[in-house]
């Protein structure tokens, strides 16, 4: 391998310089289809293959351009200095690691350096102490919004989750970061990044409500919206232990959302032993310092009305049972009676036939409706009916075929 040291330099840079270049572009062929992943997963996932990718090029870059020339300079210099390079690291080598190799104290050497490492270790681990080092692998991130979610006893009537969600928002507005609110009541809020896991999306139902809050620009307010959740998270809770709801202040999460940051799972052979230790264990949460927005999947207990018709009134009052059935879900849920053809309009107007709210929670203006017999009188649906007050049956959550009850709750903190 004759020749100048500016003839050897490229053709050793040739030699390694195939598999270099393929492993690099196989390693970038693998990463970065991740970068044009669609939907909300996107903005997380994309980071990942495209500095990857760039990390990639780079280091090919410098192997191939930035090496070679560094060697040039360094081995250049070295032999107009009348010295080779080798014999000076090698030197400085012996130099450095002689004591620890060679000589009659080389055992005790090392002994010292094992252990001033340990003691390195040790330090570098002791200041999680004093909290000079947080342990904390996605610190919160300073976002323009965030959710606060509300979940009302089962068996709450809409209004009355509206009226919550109202005290809540009042309470909201009074942020001067606040630029704006949308309140959802009976139903979710638009699909988000959290949604893709705790499946807000999902919710529909009376007694459940979301609000979603959304700041001004970071650039234009001194707190960060972690900060701002933690100023507002405790006159929300006590809005909500006012009114028996569970309230939670969802932030939008550093990384990959999860069911919770605090997440209990309860299993056991006997689905009332599960309920009873979900309890105790939410009463654990409640009494440990910095747990907030404790929640549980067990069901409050809401009761029913069934009404059933008395089938031997009815055929003594010529009155049939599925006219009274009609009767009452129309009331109930309504039915349209008939349609209006207007002139300008392209679909005909139904006209709706439904009791009003207030009419519907009271039993007694339900059964009121009348159905007509087949002697064309009006008969109530009290005389030919029966209520019955039951219980609702709680659903049971299974996880990998066994019936779990679940408690989670989120830690508030600084970073």
């Amino acid at each position: 391998f004759g020749g100048s040291l500016g003839q050897l330099i490229p053709r050793a840079v040739d030699e390694v310089g195939g598999p270099t270049i393929l492993a690099t572009f196989t390693v970038i062929a693998a990463l970065l289809p991740m970068a044009f992943v669609s939907g909300l997963m996107g903005p997380y996932m994309s980071p990942i293959p495209i500095n990857a990718s760039m990390g990639m090029l780079i280091s090919l870059a410098v192997a191939l351009v930035f090496t070679p020339w560094l060697s040039q300079r360094m081995l250049s210099a070295a032999h107009a200095h009348g010295e080779s390079e080798d014999s000076r690291l090698m030197r400085w080598f012996e130099r450095v690691m002689s004591p620890f190799i060679r000589g009659d104290g080389a055992r005790g050497q090392r002994r010292k350096l094992y252990l001033v490492t340990l003691i390195a270790i040790l330090l570098a681990v002791s200041l999680v102490i004093p909290k000079w080092v947080v342990l904390k692998m996605l610190p919160f991130d300073n976002k323009s919004e965030f959710q606060v979610v509300v979940d009302m006893p089962e068996g709450t009537a809409l209004e009355e989750t509206g009226r919550v969600l109202d005290e809540l928002a009042a309470e909201i507005a009074q942020l001067p970061e606040v630029t704006d609110y949308q309140i959802y009541a009976g139903t979710s809020a638009p699909i988000n990044f959290n949604g893709l896991v705790r499946q807000y999306y999902l919710r529909a139902g009376p007694e459940l409500g979301d609000i979603q809050v959304n700041l001004v620009d970071k650039h234009h307010r001194d707190r960060k919206s972690h900060e701002i959740a933690l100023a507002v998270r405790p006159a929300l809770a006590e809005i909500g232990r006012r009114n028996g709801a569970a309230v939670k202040v969802v932030e939008v999460p550093p990384g990959p959302p999860v069911q919770s940051p605090i997440v209990a799972e309860i299993y056991g052979p006997f689905y009332s032993s599960q309920l009873e230790l979900t309890r105790a264990i939410r009463e654990v949460f409640a009494a440990t310092p910095g747990i907030v927005d404790i929640d549980d999947s067990v069901e409050a207990p809401a009761r029913r009305l069934v009404v059933s018709i008395d089938r031997q009134k009815a055929a003594l009052l010529g009155v049939s049972q599925a006219e009274a059935v009609q009767v009452l879900a129309a009331g109930l849920g309504g039915a349209d009676a008939t349609f209006v053809h207007a002139g300008r309009e392209t679909y005909p107007i139904p006209v709706r036939l439904e009791l009003g709210v207030p009419d519907k929670a009271d039993l007694a203006s339900v059964l009121a409706l009348q159905v007509r017999s087949r002697g064309g009188e009006g008969i109530a649906l009290s005389e030919i009916s029966r209520v019955e007050v039951l219980d609702w049956d709680n659903s049971i959550y299974h996880k990998d075929l066994l019936p779990v009850a679940f408690v989670t709750a989120d830690s508030i903190g600084d970073t």
